[in-house]
């Protein structure tokens, strides 16, 4: 008598589930990785742009020019014989505590007398109008240039009056400050000067320590009595700058004339 048997095979499957497993584990270790590499990435650009961004708002709200005072000057022949109106604007200024140095080659200046309106570069930019001020001198002294300033012109842009300004170092104790590279850090001081030669008063002999002999220039300028003045100064990076005053009504016998504040 035979014996029935019967051969059965064993199928085993969890070796595959296990390997299925580890395979989608993997991925996501892989894709997790992918992710963690692009938010890195991503963190690093946007503290860089976030640096960026803080140093410039720092510099535009902190880099600012004050103005201390601003003193008008007439032209004359002699004591008893003085413009009616001012031909020198003499402009001290400073930097507020903290500001970035301030580069006066960067610098605009806009003055308006409410009828005409000068935009004045420094004296030594030749990036606007491809060539500096008439008879610049950076090796020279502030008193020359300013000299050149109110006396000379030349084909492009024109007076040097209408176009340009010039500066003088008070204080400057890093010794930053020159007529070719005039920078100005906190705690310097400095003055601007703008000229304001009138139309009709261009035959006078000086104009402050500054003789003219009668040749100045007409800056497009009137600043008689009762006149509204504004001057904007305008840097490179930081807050712009503004004073308005109005002239006395009779400017008498000063040959100087406190204007602001």
């Amino acid at each position: 008598m035979k014996t029935n048997r019967k051969t059965g095979v064993s199928v085993n499957n969890r070796a595959q589930v296990g390997i299925g497993t580890l395979i989608i584990f993997i991925a996501m270790v892989l894709i997790a990785a992918v992710a963690a590499s692009v938010l890195i990435q991503t963190s690093g650009i946007l503290q860089q742009q976030a640096q960026s961004t803080g140093k410039q708002a720092t510099q535009e709200v902190s880099s600012n020019i004050v103005i201390k005072s601003i003193e008008g000057v007439r032209a004359k022949n002699n004591a008893s014989d003085i413009a009616g109106n001012v031909s020198l604007l003499k402009m001290r200024v400073g930097l507020n505590v903290g500001s970035f140095p301030v580069d006066f080659n960067q610098l605009v200046v806009t003055i308006t007398d409410g009828t005409n309106t000068n935009d004045l570069l420094y004296a030594n930019n030749d990036k606007t109008y491809g060539n500096s001020m008439s008879n610049f001198s950076s090796e020279g002294t502030a008193a020359e240039n300013l000299a050149a300033l109110l006396t000379d012109t030349q084909a492009t842009p024109g007076h040097n009056a209408r176009h340009f300004f010039t500066a003088q170092k008070i204080r400057d104790d890093d010794r930053s400050f020159t007529q070719g590279n005039p920078i100005m850090n906190t705690g310097d001081l400095a003055i601007i000067y703008l000229s304001a030669v009138s139309d009709g008063d261009m035959s006078f002999a000086s104009i402050g320590e500054t003789s003219t002999a009668g040749n100045q220039k007409d800056s497009n300028l009137d600043i008689g009595i009762r006149t509204s003045v504004t001057i904007v100064l305008t840097p490179e990076s930081g807050a712009t700058t503004m004073a308005t005053f109005l002239t006395p009504s009779s400017y008498g016998t000063r040959e100087a004339v406190q204007l602001y504040p």
